[in-house]
């Protein structure tokens, strides 16, 4: 079946902020099917009278009547076809801001198994191919249809053996490509499939173009690029069989209508029930049912393309988020505690296996201290940080942050007291000052001045050719690692949280950028609970607390100092044997 039904309920929403330029549209639509309608009258009439040797006043008059509605229809399809483009994109283009703010909200669960180069093709292909259907359906779909019917009353009223004829025609051709249609959807549907997966694919590897190229893996992504293109190229050859076949559909009907119209003009006028000039109305009135049904035609191969990015986009939409997000407790001002109770956590996905990452974690940290935490890759660190910042909630237990469960919190007020900086930095292809600000324009220049004196960047900030205006390029190209690093951290100064964590932004710099950036996490910690995942030992010097992760478990857990008094401590032995490696 045509998914009309899923594709209006889909657009409504968007359609009713443009409800004026549509009730526009549909009065221009309606005024050109009647420009339609009443030139064949003109000409009938031109053809009897002609014959009958008519007034040349009168022939002359149904002449320029002619002129005049065919000019006015074709001004009309003009500024139909311009509003609806306007309408067709204007409201896509919602249904695309909404469907990017819809996937931006979803757990990091869901865009740890889609790439981003598939979510591209979704949230801007898919629905592309919903605008252009849009945009001409409203013209050459609900126009031709309003216009084919009122041809067959028109004929119906002209003679009734040739209305039943024609309208048995009709039906029967329109059936016929709706049967084709829905053969056709869903070689479509595979097709946006396999384009979402190509996209993806085509991004990850533009990506990792240095890595790919350095571990001569170049022979074998062309091989899976090869393998994806083979995959695609049959399915894309059996939807364009779907266009094939709906156009021989219409050919076919086209055939038909005019043999019947051949037929009835022959008998009709031979026992003289029709003129000339009758015979030729119906002529032309079929060849007015055979243009709208040609493009009535071409569009049923967009509903094809058009029905598999409905159940696309729909599909994505009716995608829901792991997280509860109903949550509305706010965090307290001021420095936050944090309680694990119980806390259990594995990820869901193939990779993981179901196993437990973080399991049976308590542990309390005070307002205002700093903690360390330190274990071997995959003990669970990252994973403590992406808890904390709630891209995923616990499966086991609670977290409790400022004495407020993170199920209860509000997630917008979670996210903007609880402050991360990574070792890879993320700029956007933006100002510096939009790079600072993530685009809060509600943040003065003398504010992001002061930020900036504080980390070091003033002169650098000053040196810009536009200053907080200058351009940065995505990814920060043009920055140094420390001066990249440094931004983010000014990011956290500027929403000031109560929870800084980080992922040991020094980690990769040069000694002299290292000091610059110590300097600056000291200022970030003051007055503020802090939790450093650290990859080296010397790390743990700022801490007042020092947490060891082994296995997703609590392997010790105290104050640093201490800990690093007790011979028997983890701590002690690590440091007495400098061993950075256990924590890599």
């Amino acid at each position: 079946m045509i998914p009309v039904r899923a594709y209006w309920r889909l657009l409504s929403d968007y359609l009713r902020p443009l409800r004026g330029r549509v009730v526009l549209l549909s009065g221009l639509l309606l005024t050109g099917i009647a420009f339609q309608t009443i030139n064949p009258q003109l000409i009938r009439g031109f053809l009897d009278r002609a014959q009958g040797d008519g007034d040349l006043s009168v022939l002359l008059a149904l002449a320029a009547g002619f002129v005049v509605l065919a000019v006015g229809h074709q001004v009309l399809t003009v500024i139909s076809t311009y509003l609806a483009e306007q309408v067709g994109w204007t409201a896509t283009n919602e249904m695309r801001a909404r469907l990017a703010d819809h996937v931006l909200h979803l757990d990091m669960g869901f865009h740890k198994t889609t790439t981003p180069g598939e979510l591209i093709e979704r949230i801007d292909g898919d629905v592309t191919t919903l605008s252009n259907f849009f945009s001409k359906f409203v013209i050459y779909v609900a126009g031709n249809l309003v216009l084919i019917v009122a041809v067959l009353a028109l004929l119906w009223r002209e003679a009734v053996q040739v209305g039943f004829w024609l309208t048995l025609f009709a039906v029967g051709a329109m059936l016929l490509m709706i049967r084709v249609q829905s053969v056709a959807m869903p070689w479509w549907k595979k097709v946006r499939a396999r384009s979402a997966e190509f996209h993806g694919f085509v991004g990850e590897q533009l990506g990792g173009t240095e890595d790919v190229r350095a571990n001569g893996a170049v022979p074998y992504m062309m091989n899976r690029f090869t393998a994806i293109v083979r995959a695609w190229l049959p399915e894309a050859i059996w939807a364009r069989m779907g266009f094939a076949a709906l156009w021989a559909t219409g050919i076919v009907s086209y055939i038909v209508g005019v043999a019947i119209v051949f037929w009835l003009g022959w008998r009709m006028v031979a026992d003289g029930r029709l003129t000339i000039g009758t015979v030729y109305l119906i002529f032309h009135y079929t060849e007015m049912i055979r243009h709208p049904m040609d493009q009535i035609r071409e569009q049923m191969a967009d509903l094809q393309k058009a029905g598999a990015g409905i159940e696309r986009v729909e599909e994505l939409f009716n995608r829901t988020s792991n997280l509860d997000t109903t949550g509305t407790a706010r965090l307290p001002d001021g420095p936050l505690s944090l309680e694990f109770d119980g806390l259990g956590f594995h990820y869901e996905d193939e990779a993981s296996d179901g196993e437990r990452v973080l399991d049976s974690i308590d542990l309390g940290i005070g307002a205002g201290r700093i903690v360390g935490v330190l274990g071997r890759t995959g003990s669970g660190k990252s994973t403590l940080a992406r808890l904390l910042t709630r891209l995923y909630d616990p499966q086991a237990g609670d977290l409790r942050i400022g004495g407020v469960s993170v199920r209860d919190a509000d997630l917008a007020d979670l996210r903007r007291r609880v402050g991360m900086v990574t070792q890879e930095v993320q700029l956007f292809r933006a100002t510096v000052r939009e790079n600072m600000t993530f685009f809060d324009e509600s943040i003065d220049d003398a504010h992001l001045g002061e930020v900036l004196d504080d980390l070091g960047l003033g002169g650098w900030a000053a040196a810009l050719p536009d200053g907080l205006d200058t351009m940065l390029e995505s990814g920060g190209a043009g920055l140094s690692a420390g001066q990249a690093q440094l931004l983010a951290l000014a990011r956290i100064f500027l929403r000031d949280p109560g929870l800084v964590i980080l992922d040991e932004a020094s980690s990769r710099l040069d000694p002299a950028t290292e000091v610059l950036i110590e300097r600056a996490v000291d200022r970030l910690l003051e007055a503020r609970t802090g939790v450093i995942i650290a990859h080296r030992l010397a790390t743990g010097e700022r801490a007042d607390d020092i947490l060891i992760l082994d296995g997703g478990r609590i392997a010790e857990f105290g104050e640093r100092a201490a800990l690093a008094a007790d011979p028997n401590s983890r701590l002690s032995r690590l440091l007495e044997a400098g061993m950075e490696e256990v924590l890599a």
